[in-house]
């Protein structure tokens, strides 16, 4: 059976649980018509580019699925009736990965960058920007305004 990775973003005033829902209700149709789901990952409460449905964030998930086309199309069917489902992509792949996702490793990361920063002075930087490091040496003497008038 082909592999496919599964992401789905859902409204924003949806709970956490809801969300658990929506990927059960899912996972169902998927084994329901043959298929099974490999790894859910909920990615939480993220921005959006732009607004969808009047909405500024989603709830994020990605399913790792194995299943024939027509399960996926079926599911797929059922999250365009939804009315929790903003958007959905689907893409087809050679192998699933392993690990976690790069989605879920980037927010251990900023995590654990927030820590260190909260442990060491708040991690704030008020300097000058790229060249505050240079020493800007001498500066010229300013010209007088009678000077420069007579010129």
């Amino acid at each position: 059976m082909p592999l496919y990775e599964h992401v789905f973003m859902a409204r924003q005033d949806v709970s956490s649980q809801q969300v658990d829902a929506l990927v059960e209700q899912f996972k169902g149709v998927i084994e329901q018509n043959g298929g099974q789901i490999a790894k859910v990952e909920n990615w939480g409460v993220k921005p959006l580019a732009y607004r969808i449905k009047k909405n500024r964030k989603a709830h994020y998930a990605l399913m790792n699925i194995d299943a024939p086309p027509a399960a996926v199309a079926e599911m797929e069917r059922q999250m365009r009736i939804n009315e929790d489902v903003l958007r959905y992509l689907t893409i087809r792949v050679e192998e699933h990965e392993e690990a976690q996702s790069v989605m879920l490793q980037k927010r251990d990361r900023d995590d654990r960058r927030r820590r260190d920063r909260d442990d060491f002075g708040g991690g704030r930087d008020f300097g000058g920007g790229r060249d505050r490091d240079r020493d800007r040496g001498e500066r010229r003497p300013r010209r007088d305004d009678d000077a420069a008038g007579q010129e």
